[in-house]
């Protein structure tokens, strides 16, 4: 198996600038009616490099481009079969994946710095990529449908592996966290919603919203153009905002709306079709020191009279806490990708990680600063309930862990049959460059 997964290096190539040269047009392969670009493949083959891959380049390219002819493979059956998703899927998908990387970037303002763009066009840039992986994922449910082991068959799978190859698991952790969110939240809603009718009074009035945008819009990678997106459509927005600029005239500015990202003003600067090109200024609630002091002294004594026995964490999360997962479970966090409570350590979103490497079995950590699902700023106290050291798997203490593993070694056998029949009746044509690789499937090389 490659060291990304090809879904995972596909959006991350999705939101990164190629470091090295010009990236070659063409096509390297066609799978069906789907096509894979050279120019896609020489961004994968960028972004793995840039990730500490040295496999050759040749190779690497061969091994890239059969993870594609692959993932395209299980593409070109889902358009048969008339496999339908909706927005609202994609968007669940979307917020869901980018909610996990805001979290590992530590805020908004991080992510929108390291890629050079704002949200807004980081989501428009993952859209596509997240449908073509539902889309995927759905093909593959199929194909897998019934799969099952039993104590059995884990057992057995398990004595099979050889001593040398039996998985290192890492340092896992199980935690439970109480969030609350900065006081005065809505008087802080109130001056932004505030600031942005001023500044759209003085659009009203005959002031550039360009200019304006420039010197106060919140979005970093917009700002600097004038708050301006570049033509787009309505399902690479989010969709309160979307609603907005589409019912819009050209050159009408709209009333304050709120999205997931903040609070907007547009301007609808062309349509084209089915797609628009705005100008937006953002603008977030902040957080004021005193607020941010209210909410760790809140939740410091939360945390105190936890430790005293006079309050039950669990209660005291069911009470106080404002994270949706985890409140009604007592405060216990669950990973929002693999939704599971047990959570390799260094998986942990950056600031919880650097709380809970410091606490012991039972201890609750002071109150610190944080980021929630949407980017926005809260104040959260961490348990560590469990912890255990890296060891090698084994049948006691990783029984699920392993039926998983069993259950994915069968469903990879399937896949590699399903692929070799759907070969067979496949349009398969690859560029004469590649028609010297040894892939790990030689079927392609019809």
């Amino acid at each position: 198996m490659r060291k990304i997964k090809i879904t995972g290096l596909i959006l991350i190539m999705a939101l990164s600038v190629p470091a090295y040269g010009q990236i070659v047009d063409g096509i390297a392969a066609i799978v069906g009616d789907e096509t894979i670009l050279l120019s896609d493949l020489e961004s994968m083959v960028l972004t793995q490099r840039s990730m500490g891959d040295r496999s050759p380049i040749g190779k690497l390219r061969c091994e890239l481009l059969e993870d594609l002819m692959t993932q395209k493979m299980f593409l070109d059956q889902a358009r048969i079969d008339s496999i339908v998703i909706t927005q609202d899927e994609i968007d669940r998908e979307l917020d869901m994946r980018l909610n996990d990387f805001i979290l590992r970037a530590g805020s908004e303002e991080n992510l929108e710095q390291y890629y050079n763009k704002s949200i807004i066009e980081i989501k428009r840039d993952l859209r596509k990529m997240m449908s073509n992986d539902i889309l995927t994922r759905r093909v593959q449910q199929g194909i897998a449908e019934g799969i099952a082991t039993t104590p059995s068959d884990v057992r057995r799978f398990y004595n099979k592996i050889p001593e040398d190859s039996i998985p290192l698991l890492p340092a896992e952790v199980q935690i439970s966290i109480i969030q609350i969110d900065p006081p005065n939240l809505e008087e802080n809603k109130l001056e932004v919603r505030q600031k942005l009718l001023d500044l759209r009074r003085r659009i009203i009035a005959g002031e550039s919203f360009r200019a304006l945008a420039i010197l106060y819009s919140e979005d970093e990678g917009t700002a600097a153009r004038g708050g301006e997106l570049g033509f787009t459509t309505r399902a690479n927005l989010d969709k309160a905002y979307a609603d907005e600029a589409y019912s819009l005239k050209k050159n009408a500015v709209s009333r304050i709306i709120e999205s997931a990202y903040g609070y907007h003003i547009i301007e609808l600067i062309e349509r084209n079709g089915d797609m628009i090109n705005t100008r937006h200024i953002l603008m977030r609630p902040k957080v004021k020191p005193n607020e941010a002091l209210e909410a760790r002294n809140r939740l410091d004594s939360i945390a105190n009279l936890i430790r005293i026995d006079s309050l039950k964490f669990e209660t005291a999360a069911l009470m106080f806490s404002t994270d949706k997962d985890s409140r009604i479970n007592g405060g216990k966090y669950v990973h929002p990708q693999s939704r599971s409570n047990v959570i390799a350590i260094e998986n942990l979103p950056p600031d919880v990680y650097q709380v809970v490497r410091d606490l012991k079995i039972g201890e609750i950590s002071e109150a610190f600063k944080s980021t929630n699902a949407e980017g926005k700023t809260v104040f959260k106290i961490v348990r560590l309930d469990k912890q255990t050291a890296p060891h090698k798997a084994n049948l006691k203490d990783d029984f699920n862990y392993l039926s998983e593993l069993a259950i994915g070694t069968k469903r990879a056998e399937k896949y590699r049959k399903w692929i070799e029949e759907k070969m067979e009746i496949t349009y398969i044509k690859i560029s004469d460059e590649f028609r010297t690789c040894n892939f790990a499937n030689k079927g392609w090389l019809k």
